[in-house]
């Protein structure tokens, strides 16, 4: 049964008619109304775009996700799938008589579900013998992917085995040496691999040995009902599986040597042991090729040997050439090539332009498209194979997310937002012609609160490097009157803000405050020169970027420079705190996901790998910088009143930091308190508990409301 939800397909004439004097300030509440859009997939004949759709179910605290379709040609987006179940991602077969997506909807097996799409009305289903492929013939007949081996180690399937009943991190480890004298009467956790904990997904049970016993193969199957079929059997994963266009040969991406999995992650686990060592470390690596075989299977042949890691592989239309993203090192932007299927050199297609290709696709018109960051806003770009033009097709003040094109290429569906608007559906021509919007999910709130704007500038820092940032102004802004402001500093710290819409933004600028955020050197969507111009330097340039940003805004006439504020998260944590032993020109602060003392980090997060790198090493290899680079070692300068937002179950940015940043500003009589989330991880402020997250919202308003706008700032001094 399919439903249409009223509310979208009327038009809000009436609404949109009434005064923008009208419109009332964002509330955290309003948080719930919202609507967010993704995962667009546009029909083989472009009528029709598949989506999801996420809703917040406020009562029960929790997310809702749906299918939905929309006609290109206008008229109501349809729910396809019923709101009793969590639905998403869709796709189409080739032949566009399905529509697939990901459901945990009771009776089935696993979580592909399909719905008839050549007849009218039906109920989700699941198809076995259907093919699973996302990659397919041009004519549609044949798919291919990849797949890990389902059956498991020897050692899950004896039923002898004493481990049997215990819980997944409760058993002995493969290669452990202690075991429980009782296994009825241990309930830990035996932590034996490296990666034991994920921020995504929590502890984990046995890495290595899953990996060891399990290397993604590839599968074809035909749509005429035939069982599928795998063609390798290697110790080896294959990624990035495409299917050439003519149905001959398969491209896939695999480990440069063809190692064994288990041989490839234990030389990775044994370089990341061993000591920095600059000649070695910094030297770029191949760890991955691109490799073609015959659909029928047999020996792989590496087309090219490229430094780096490559990915996004596509065909020719004529299956002749194959294109790819590669990233030639870590520090190195990552480039498109096109290389022969036959083997050759690969040649660069974007020679020395500055941005960085996201995804790319081979056009059936021969173009290659390309989706890129442009610093804060993105684009979609179309790529003449022969002479190199680029031509960007979809752009704009706006970021734009999940481009997808009919099997034509004559058509594209993307998901769009900008500061002043939340998520909704677009269509447009493959050239950027005739760009109409398909929904309107969010007018309903739009029409209702005044969103705030942001005014882009960019300024020249320390040698000379531009900075993009942006101002927004506060709601209910007047010209001659003075207002505080707030400074926002992102996570990554390869990351970037940009042009869409952002509830932390909405938040602060809603209750009378401007909102100051930047891009400063280390962030992405400018290069890779420009990303890791702070590897080993955090704190230094980057601190100087953000700090001439708030001297610009500050010598405005409409912004009180004597009632300022610095917030951010992980990356933007440390930096807050950072900030915070650097000066005292701000009169509050809220570190949210902080770091305060980088060796405590090192031990307890699960990304070791990023100070192992920006720091030249691990805390033994060089001390000075992880001592130096710790706020705590300079907490004696700290006079800031300071809210600390932080997770339980935060495995990226450990409690521990918190606690110890808390613990030092109480001894030293600073303002402080410290809010923890119970059942929240890294991503509380992104996908958290609904209740969490809007609870954060509002702390983190009333934080800088009181000390910025409600208390006198003399005594904010102290």
């Amino acid at each position: 049964m399919r439903w249409t939800l009223a509310a979208v397909a009327a038009l809000t004439a009436p609404l949109a008619m009434l005064g923008a004097q009208t419109k009332r300030a964002f509330t955290p509440a309003d948080w719930y109304k919202l609507t967010t859009l993704s995962a667009p997939a546009m029909s083989p004949d472009g009528g029709r775009v598949a989506f999801t759709v996420q809703t917040i179910n406020e009562h029960d605290n929790k997310y809702h996700r749906e299918v939905w379709v929309a006609p290109t040609n206008g008229g109501p987006a349809v729910r396809f799938t019923s709101p009793s179940t969590e639905s998403s991602n869709p796709r189409w077969s080739p032949d566009a008589k399905y529509l697939i997506f990901t459901s945990n909807r009771p009776g089935g097996h696993g979580s592909i579900w399909m719905l008839r799409m050549d007849q009218p009305g039906g109920e989700a289903f699941q198809q076995e013998s259907y093919p699973r492929g996302t990659s397919a013939t041009h004519d549609g007949r044949l798919t291919a992917w990849s797949d890990a081996d389902s059956t498991p180690p020897d050692s899950t399937r004896r039923g002898d085995d004493p481990y049997a009943k215990m819980q997944a991190m409760a058993r002995p480890p493969y290669g452990a040496v202690t075991k429980p004298l009782d296994p009825s009467r241990f309930d830990g956790r035996h932590v034996y691999d490296m990666r034991y904990k994920s921020n995504d997904q929590g502890f984990l049970a046995g890495p290595r040995e899953i990996r060891r016993w399990r290397p993604a193969q590839i599968w074809v199957q035909a749509f005429d009902g035939s069982a599928k079929r795998r063609i390798t059997d290697t110790r080896y994963s294959h990624r990035s599986v495409v299917v050439s266009p003519d149905g001959q040969s398969i491209a896939f991406v695999a480990d440069a040597k063809l190692r064994p999995d288990s041989v490839a992650e234990m030389e990775r686990d044994s370089l990341a042991q061993l000591p920095y060592d600059k000649k070695r470390d910094d030297v770029d690596r191949n760890d991955a090729d691109v490799y073609v075989m015959p659909i029928s299977g047999g020996i792989p042949r590496k087309v090219a040997t490229l430094m780096g890691n490559e990915s996004d592989v596509t065909w020719s239309p004529d299956s002749k050439r194959l294109a790819f993203i590669g990233r030639p090192g870590r520090t190195k932007s990552a480039r498109v090539y096109i290389v022969s299927a036959a083997g050759g050199v690969p040649e660069n297609v974007l020679g020395a332009y500055r941005n960085e290709p996201e995804n790319i696709e081979w056009l059936p018109d021969g173009s290659i498209a390309m989706t890129t960051s442009v610093g804060g806003s993105s684009g979609v770009f179309r790529i003449d194979p022969a002479t190199k033009k680029m031509t960007q097709v979809l752009g704009g003040r706006r970021r734009i997310n999940g481009a997808s094109f009919d099997a034509a290429g004559k058509t594209v569906a993307f998901v769009s937002t900008d500061a002043t608007h939340p998520t909704e559906l677009f269509v447009a021509n493959a050239d950027g012609s005739n760009e109409k919007r398909l929904t309107s999910f969010n007018d309903k709130i739009d029409t209702e609160i005044a969103w705030s704007d942001a005014e882009r500038f960019t300024y020249p820092s320390v040698g000379g490097l531009e900075i993009e940032a942006w101002l927004m102004k506060p709601y209910g802004y007047q010209p001659g009157k003075k207002y505080p402001l707030v400074l926002y500093i992102h996570g990554g710290p390869h990351s970037a803000y940009g042009e869409n819409w952002f509830d932390e933004f909405q938040n602060l600028a809603a209750a009378g405050m401007f909102v100051l955020f930047t891009n400063p050197r280390g962030s992405s969507g400018y290069g890779a020169d420009f990303t890791y111009s702070t590897r080993g330097r955090w704190g230094a340039e980057d601190y100087q970027d953000l700090m001439k940003a708030v001297d610009i805004a500050a010598k405005r006439p409409d912004v009180d420079s004597t009632r300022m504020g610095v917030t951010g998260g992980s990356y933007g944590g440390f930096m807050t705190a950072w900030v915070e032993t650097r000066t005292n020109r701000f009169k509050a602060a809220e570190a949210d996901r902080m770091i305060s003392e980088w060796t405590y980090w090192y031990g307890a997060s699960d990304a070791q790998g990023l100070t192992e790198f920006e720091f030249y090493g691990k805390p033994w290899d060089n001390v000075a910088m992880y001592d130096s680079l710790s706020p705590i070692r300079h907490v004696s300068r700290v006079k800031t009143p300071t809210l600390i937002v932080q997770s339980e179950d935060d495995f990226r940015t450990p409690m521990g930091n918190a606690e110890l940043w808390f613990m030092a500003l109480k001894k030293q009589g600073v303002p402080v308190e410290l809010v923890r989330y119970p059942r929240s991880t890294h991503e509380l402020s992104r996908s958290g508990e609904p209740w969490l997250l809007v609870d954060r919202l509002g702390r983190l308003r009333q934080w800088f409301s009181y000390w910025l706008m409600e208390k006198p700032a003399a005594t904010a001094d102290r």
